[in-house]
């Protein structure tokens, strides 16, 4: 008779790339339409073409900047709202784990399991590791998606300088009296293949990620060209 032995079954989900993938996405996208919708406005404005490459320059460096340092403030916000809901739990396990288990055999129960079976879940689990069977259990928390904001800040600067150095080599390579067109009509076929690439690997549809991101994209261009147009002029 042949012994069976049990090996561990391991999946990878998309679910454990959405930190990065979230602001790779953001930062990108950001890149290319900012970046872009800048040009659009000084180019509409009938700026020199060595004035719209500093404003592309400016822009690319000003935005990766920004995107970071927003990205690690809100995300080291959410780790640190984290930390704080798991000292708390560590503070509830040491002084009162009869109702720590009660509160964790009652979340079972809600998920189909039976008192009894419940209960030895809750036993079993809190024995092995108390405070990440109540962080994932009860707090919702996963080591798949825990804050980390270095990581989404680092992503975020990459990103955008990434997405936004796109279109500043359409400015230098498009001709002047066609720079507008270029611009435009290059950041939404970006736009297109970012939200294509983002579908792809977050599994969701490819035509609704990207009729969503060029049309907005699009019009963030539209407005700051139309703005760049009616104050052109002005002295």
């Amino acid at each position: 008779m042949k012994s069976i032995h049990a090996r561990a079954h391991f999946e990878r989900h998309r679910t454990e790339h959405i930190g990065w993938l979230r602001a790779a996405v953001l930062g990108a996208n950001d890149g290319i339409i900012s970046t872009a919708s800048l040009v659009a406005g000084v180019a509409a404005a009938q700026a020199s073409h060595a004035n719209i490459m500093t404003t592309a320059v400016a822009g690319l460096v000003a935005g990766a900047m920004s995107m970071a340092a927003g990205e690690f403030v809100s995300v080291h916000s959410q780790a640190d709202t984290e930390q704080a809901d798991l000292e708390r739990e560590r503070h509830e396990l040491a002084t009162d784990a009869e109702a720590e288990h009660r509160e964790l055999t009652a979340i079972y129960i809600r998920r189909g399991l039976e008192h009894g079976l419940a209960s030895q879940v809750a036993t079993q689990l809190m024995a092995h590791d108390a405070l990440g069977a109540h962080a994932r259990d009860e707090l919702g928390m996963s080591e798949a998606l825990s804050a980390r904001p270095l990581q989404a800040a680092m992503a975020s600067a990459a990103s955008f300088a990434a997405g936004a150095a796109m279109p500043l080599a359409v400015v230098a390579l498009a001709p002047g009296h066609l720079l507008l067109q270029w611009t435009i009509a290059s950041a939404v076929l970006f736009l297109a293949l970012l939200g294509a690439i983002a579908a792809s690997i977050g599994g969701t549809p490819v035509a609704k990620s990207v009729t969503r991101v060029t049309l907005w994209g699009t019009l963030a261009m539209a407005v700051t060209a139309g703005v760049g147009m009616l104050f052109g002029g002005v002295p």
